[in-house]
């Protein structure tokens, strides 16, 4: 007997979700959602402030093939808080590479802060990532991704892998902030050199583009020590401080992430999901 179930192909994740917010009576309010696939969003009841909003892979994870893809617009003085229900986790790709793409905008006044929680890259996992951000006149954003190659907890170890990340911010259509990271296929023995992490296996990059974002840059090296850097500077007429964080674990990484949230993410703060 024929086992077709042998040659068919593994099924991959296609998704897609978009969100929009509004400022209307003087409160952030969600005027649009959309939900394809995996790609879930729910709203936690949130009594002032920023709208929240919480961004979901109901596939429990990403491999080779899978493609996700977040769209948030921020309108006009509306303000959001962007995070996830739980880390992601990138598997061993057995064929091709993961690929999400982030695409953002914010209008004229309004805030966005995307903080997802941390990616987790698995051996032999192959991942891609586009953020793509666009700010109206006096828009402001924190964005944050964490990523950890391996869960030294769990006995895990990321020898192989590959990974890229690359971010485009622009204000008015006007770049401001471009940078690709890359790493792999040799993660283990990039991150043990000492210009790199040293060994470390937690890395996080946190933006912070608003007019007084350099004044924000002495509080944030007290947070962040040694074991990264912080500089700031203007671009045209956006203000701008840039961090990178590494660390042995994610707990260790988030005992300094978590308090440079809170300092740079202002009355906002940390997303409640980050505490539970």
């Amino acid at each position: 007997m024929t086992n077709h179930l042998a040659n068919l192909e593994p099924q991959r994740v296609s998704a897609r979700a978009e969100l929009s917010i509004s400022h209307l009576h003087g409160r952030p309010r969600l005027s649009r959602l959309y939900q394809e696939g995996a790609a879930k969003i729910r709203l936690p009841r949130v009594d002032d402030g920023p709208l929240e909003a919480v961004l979901i892979n109901t596939a429990g994870g990403l491999t080779g093939g899978d493609r996700l893809h977040w769209s948030v617009d921020v309108g006009t003085m509306a303000a959001a808080t962007i995070t996830t229900q739980a880390c992601e986790k990138v598997y061993r790709a057995g064929d091709g590479r993961a690929e999400v793409s982030c695409g953002l905008s914010v209008g004229a006044g309004g805030r966005l802060a995307w903080l997802p929680q941390e990616t987790i890259v698995f051996e032999r996992a192959a991942f891609s990532r586009h953020l793509d951000a666009d700010l109206g006149d006096g828009a402001e954003a924190l964005i944050v991704e964490a990523t950890v190659f391996g869960r030294r907890a769990m006995g895990e170890a990321v020898g192989h892998a590959m990974f890229r990340d690359r971010w485009r911010i622009r204000r008015n259509g006007r770049l401001i902030h471009a940078e690709d990271f890359a790493i792999g296929p040799d993660v283990a023995g990039t991150l043990s050199r000492a210009a790199v992490t040293g060994g470390d296996i937690a890395v996080a990059t946190v933006l912070l583009i608003c007019d007084d974002a350099p004044e924000r840059l002495e509080a944030a090296r007290a947070i962040v020590g040694d074991e990264g850097g912080v500089s700031a500077w203007s671009v045209g007429q956006s203000g701008k401080l840039l961090a990178r964080l590494f660390a042995t674990d994610s707990y260790t990484l988030r005992k300094r992430l978590v308090p440079l949230i809170e300092l740079l993410n202002g009355q906002a703060g940390l997303p409640k999901i980050w505490s539970l």
